[in-house]
């Protein structure tokens, strides 16, 4: 069922709504459920971004477990992927991380289209040229379920930190 608001599709099951706001200052209304899409076995994510975060490549595989088509993801800002439940503090990590030009790695709860999520273990790598970094190259894959269990509990203390 199409949510005919949004043009997207209706969660299934109970939903919320809520404001995410992004590094830049821009902000989205969002709708998220608990349902969970496991990352399947044997299958890695790859995407590629200019030097804003805006999406230039994406695999068959990050289409189709984020839950967008190709058409819609690309040209759009990967935070569109951000679940509220990722810290703020965790992207800012992972940006000051990738502006010294260091590879960046950790734990990632995604949004999805459908308001449900997903867990990877990302690994973000910059993509030098002649000295210059001209984007990012990302790979995602099937997260340990104990160390999700680590990570939702630190990025919960995060997040409390953040809205005291």
């Amino acid at each position: 069922m199409m949510n005919k608001i949004h043009n997207m599709p209706q969660p299934v099951g109970v939903y919320q709504e809520q404001q995410n706001t992004y590094f830049d200052g821009n902000s989205r209304t969002i709708y998220t459920t608990d349902i969970e899409t496991e990352f399947p076995d044997g299958c890695l994510i790859t995407s590629r971004t200019d030097t804003n975060g805006v999406i230039t490549h994406a695999n068959e595989s990050f289409v189709k477990l984020s839950g967008w088509t190709r058409d819609e993801i690309i040209g759009q800002p990967h935070g569109i992927l951000r679940h509220p439940d990722m810290p703020k503090a965790a992207f800012a990590d992972m940006w000051d991380t990738l502006k010294r030009g260091e590879k960046w790695h950790g734990y990632v709860k995604n949004l999805r289209k459908d308001g449900g999520f997903y867990w990877v273990y990302a690994t973000v790598i910059p993509n030098i040229r002649n000295g210059q970094t001209v984007g990012y190259t990302s790979v995602r894959r099937k997260p340990c379920r104990d160390k999700i269990e680590v990570a939702k509990a630190q990025y919960a203390q995060m997040l409390a930190e953040e809205h005291a």
